[in-house]
């Protein structure tokens, strides 16, 4: 094992402080420049406001354009709703730690990791690390918890994007604001995640710049639409007055037609009339506003799930569907290796180093969907090919089975021994022992068949050896055994000769049976 007090160096090649990470560095200040509160941009955007709020983002001053981004989840609810589900459907995936090597150390750390991967906040802590879907990226300070002299990630705290900035000088690092100004990040303190919807600079990536626009046009139609149905939801009300109707009979119909629209109900003079005029093309005109609003919503679902079926009611059956679904899965693996890249990256290398000191290899975290795969198959497959020289790594046998490893002084399950082999005949029961040995004849049989069919399995197993020999994996070797085309001419020769013995020999015990019963 590395010495733990080793000298270690962030991504960025500055040593690494130890005390400086047992100290919480981002967290939100009262009076300072990190504060809770936040603006609204969005209350009357317009095109004109959006390009200039884009416009300081991409100069080096992203708040307010970090503020529309949280006002929009907050107020688009299926923006909210795609959003969440794609960083749902990876937050809630399997975590998978591999083990570095069979070694009992690189075991050790590999067990570490999957301890800390039990923790029911992680679900929550990774939800929160894939705001950088919407936002391009995130930040999460690692809180270490070094209380008994190890060191471990108590805790993943998200913090909030406008806490902090990008470097002018390539528009990838980022920095923190503090009082004393821009500071760069801590090595090993923060898990810095980047997921692009487009190439290019964090800040210009995310998907909240695409749906920013969408959401603008949106809100448009949607105070249009409100306009439209409190102005043509009701018919207009037009009140009729006689000729010789004084100015105090005009007021009095006049507050009677206004008072209809809210209290629906009025009083007016015998002598005066009121009419309701209902609009012709009502119906029309609304569906305008909700096709746009539908059509946003379908882009907006194309834009963060790669496809509408699974969020909009569109026809097309259920292959559309399917077609669909793979589609947002392919997003899904996307974002689980990205993830699982950042992890490494940021947490389990630093946490290795921390404890145990700089290694040549790491224990290695997968998230997705476990490949469905016939364990039966493969338990069968590695029983016969290991004997004949397939090498496998046992560490991969027991993570594909689900199995711990094996605690120290532990009873385990062993081969029998060679002399304790069990046999076909040991299963038999009593009765059919007994009338095998009343047939000796059989065992003879048996042996010649053996010793026929010895050049036949012999010419089979050398083209299995060959296959196996030139195969690069296991899933290799299985492609190249069913492809084989064996030379059984001589194993069916000697099969059929085996039969026909059997048969007589049959035939001759039935024959001796029956002589000795007469």
């Amino acid at each position: 094992m590395a010495d733990r007090m080793a000298t270690l160096l962030d991504q960025y090649g500055n040593p690494i402080k130890r005390s400086a990470l047992k100290e919480e560095v981002a967290g939100p200040t009262l009076t300072g420049v990190r504060s809770p509160l936040t603006g609204y941009p969005g209350d009357g955007l317009n095109p004109r406001r959006l390009a200039n709020l884009l416009r300081e983002a991409d100069e080096g001053e992203p708040l307010r354009y970090l503020e529309l981004a949280e006002q929009i989840e907050e107020r688009d609810p299926h923006y909210a709703g795609v959003l969440g589900t794609r960083k749902r459907s990876v937050a809630q995936l399997e975590i998978v730690c591999d083990a570095a090597s069979d070694d009992q150390a690189a075991v050790d750390m590999a067990d570490m990791v999957r301890g800390w991967l039990t923790r029911d906040e992680l679900a929550d802590e990774l939800f929160d690390i894939l705001d950088a879907v919407g936002k391009g990226w995130s930040s999460t300070e690692i809180i270490w918890d070094t209380s008994e002299g190890q060191w471990r990630p108590a805790r993943l705290e998200w913090r909030d994007p406008r806490w902090f900035r990008f470097s002018a000088r390539d528009g990838v690092t980022p920095l923190l604001r503090t009082d004393q100004g821009d500071q760069p990040l801590p090595g090993f303190k923060f898990i810095v995640a980047r997921i692009k919807a487009k190439s290019g600079l964090p800040m210009r990536s995310g998907l909240a710049r695409l749906a920013a626009w969408s959401w603008m046009f949106k809100a448009f139609t949607l105070r249009d639409w409100a306009i439209f149905t409190q102005t043509f939801g009701q018919p207009v009300r037009v009140g009729k007055y006689h000729s010789g109707a004084t100015e105090e009979d005009k007021e009095t119909l006049f507050r009677a037609v206004a008072n209809i629209a809210g209290d629906c109900a009025a009083i007016i003079p015998e002598a005066m009339l009121i009419e309701f005029v209902e609009s012709k093309n009502v119906g029309q005109g609304s569906d305008l506003y909700l096709k746009r609003c539908d059509w946003l919503d379908q882009q907006m679902s194309k834009a963060v799930l790669g496809q509408t079926a699974t969020t909009d009611a569109i026809a097309g059956g259920h292959a559309v569907g399917q077609e669909h679904r793979q589609v947002q899965e392919d997003i899904e693996r996307a974002d689980a290796r990205a993830l699982a890249a950042i992890l490494n990256r940021d947490l389990i290398r630093p946490w290795i180093d921390l404890e145990y000191g700089p290694q040549d290899v790491y224990p290695r975290l997968r998230i997705g969907r476990q490949k469905e795969r016939d364990v039966r198959l493969v338990v069968d497959a590695v029983t016969r090919l290991v004997p004949m020289g397939l090498k496998v790594q046992e560490s991969e046998m027991r993570d594909m089975l689900g199995l711990a490893d094996p605690e120290e002084g532990a009873d385990l399950l062993v081969t029998p021994a060679p002399g304790a082999a069990t046999t076909a005949s040991d299963l038999l029961p009593r009765q059919e022992l007994q009338r095998e040995k009343r047939i000796p004849a059989q065992d003879d049989i048996a042996a010649g068949g053996v010793r026929l069919a010895k050049g036949g399995i012999e010419a089979m197993l050398a083209h299995v050896r060959a296959a196996i020999a030139g195969a690069s994996s296991l899933e290799d070797a299985r492609e190249k055994l069913l492809a084989l085309d064996l030379p059984a001419g001589e194993f069916e020769r000697a099969m059929r000769e085996a039969l026909a013995t059997a048969a007589l020999a049959g035939r001759a015990e039935v024959e001796g049976s029956a002589g000795a019963s007469s």
